[in-house]
């Protein structure tokens, strides 16, 4: 497949999630929010925009991140943890910041590019699966080579936000391929499913994974705190 017709085809995925998540049944089960940062697990935290942030997830999420981090720490990496659930107010700066940082790098350009730009990699706060505690963006640590692993994009835990950030983007190397793989499938294997545009970000319980595994409804709506 090539590049190009491969990025369609996420895009398209990602519109027609985007279409379906409104119509999803919410069933939430009330499971409360737990803080990793209170776990035992072998974890890294990357640093957040919102001060004291507790990275907080659903129950179930929680201990499916456990026996990943677990899995990792065998083979001597460590997961970092860059973002679980998020408040409206986190959301909210998130897309404030990068508004800003839009700006500054194209200062000619109109606000309902910059508002089209952010909200291609950073959703409103009343639609992000963030808010629902079912959501973990992930990277992981090498300890034997103390470094992030390479994913594509990324400098450490910096992104670079465009289109090689799909999962599976052909035109990248064998090595980031091999990288890429061991992420997705630690989440996958706790029934999680990759976002259709970030590689990076994975979702149980809400309505985007409802959509992907076929569910009648979804069993973690919004938490507003």
């Amino acid at each position: 497949m090539t590049t190009e017709r491969y990025c369609e085809l996420a895009e398209r995925l990602d519109r027609y999630q985007k279409q379906l998540v409104p119509t999803i049944i919410i069933k939430d089960d009330n499971s409360p929010l737990i803080s990793l940062k209170d776990s035992d697990f072998n974890l890294i935290f990357e640093p957040s925009v919102k001060k004291d942030y507790k990275y907080l997830a659903r129950e179930a999420v929680y201990e499916k991140i456990g026996r990943i981090s677990k899995i990792l720490y065998n083979e001597e990496k460590k997961l970092i943890i860059r973002s679980v659930w998020r408040s409206f107010a986190h959301q909210k700066l998130l897309r404030i910041r990068r508004e800003k940082n839009i700006k500054k790098e194209h200062p000619d350009i109109s606000e309902e590019e910059i508002s089209e730009i952010v909200s291609y990699f950073i959703a409103s706060e009343e639609e992000s699966m963030h808010s629902t505690g079912g959501a973990v963006d992930a990277l992981i640590y090498d300890l034997k080579k103390d470094c992030v692993m390479d994913f594509g994009n990324n400098d450490g835990i910096h992104l670079e936000l465009n289109k090689t950030c799909y999962p599976f983007y052909p035109d990248i190397t064998p090595q980031v391929k091999k990288n890429r793989e061991l992420l997705i499938n630690l989440f996958e294997n706790e029934g999680f499913v990759v976002d259709s545009k970030e590689y990076w970000h994975f979702d149980y319980g809400n309505a985007v994974w409802a959509i992907e595994k076929g569910k009648k409804y979804a069993k973690y709506g919004i938490i507003r705190k």
